[in-house]
């Protein structure tokens, strides 16, 4: 009854093999960004890929905008890889959308951890009082600036959800939830400063782009 999905095995490969060369910051480019960093303050072409995330201390000029970047897309990627959990904890799911809920979680864990030590190195809080205003509000809109965030009915949907009940609410809900991260990374580009920001916000764009892509095409087919 159940129609093949149109999106192939070598798309899918394309999109992993995207991601984990641009979206993996603490993954496959992280050795080299490690060795980059001991003797050179990084480029916007060195990514944010120390394994602390601490940037050097040489290269720490950043604006409130870097800083608001980084409070808003910790727990905004935190919800996206909770949502890739459950969705990899669920049986008999089809091998693309668990292979797309692979690849964001692989993605955006190590990026956590980067944006975590850029504020510890800021001496800056994980938390500002306007973005958790955006992001109580979840996906109801708010002051949009944590678009695309689920709301806890929405995620305990999710979490009771099976079979491809379960994989239409993770692939339309995912797809707002990057539309949401791509806008934030816009913003960053326009007004960030510190480089390694700028270069995480260029490749959330472009990767997260490639996965709406591809989540399309998987949830036309179900």
């Amino acid at each position: 009854m159940k129609r093949p999905l149109p999106l192939t095995a070598l798309s899918l490969t394309a999109l992993i093999t995207l991601s984990a060369c641009g979206s993996s910051s603490g993954g496959t480019m992280e050795g080299m960004d490690m060795a980059q960093e001991s003797s050179a303050a990084p480029t916007a072409g060195s990514g944010a890929g120390a394994s602390s995330g601490a940037p050097d201390e040489a290269s720490t000029e950043h604006n409130d905008a870097d800083v608001l970047f980084a409070q808003m897309m910790i727990p905004h990627h935190r919800q996206a890889v909770e949502m890739s959990g459950m969705i990899l904890a669920k049986d008999g799911l089809e091998p693309q959308v668990t292979g797309l809920a692979t690849t964001i979680r692989n993605a955006q864990d190590p990026e956590i951890e980067t944006m975590t030590g850029w504020l510890g190195a800021w001496g800056e809080p994980l938390e500002s009082e306007d973005g958790m205003k955006g992001h109580d509000m979840g996906d109801m809109g708010g002051s949009g600036t944590m678009n695309g965030m689920m709301s806890e009915d929405r995620m305990a949907e999710l979490a009771s959800a099976d079979g491809p009940d379960a994989s239409r609410l993770f692939l339309e809900s995912m797809t707002a939830h990057h539309e949401g991260a791509i806008g934030m990374a816009q913003d960053q580009l326009d007004d960030g400063r510190y480089p390694e920001a700028l270069e995480l916000a260029a490749t959330i764009v472009e990767t997260q782009q490639a996965e709406i892509d591809a989540m399309e095409q998987v949830l036309a087919a179900l």
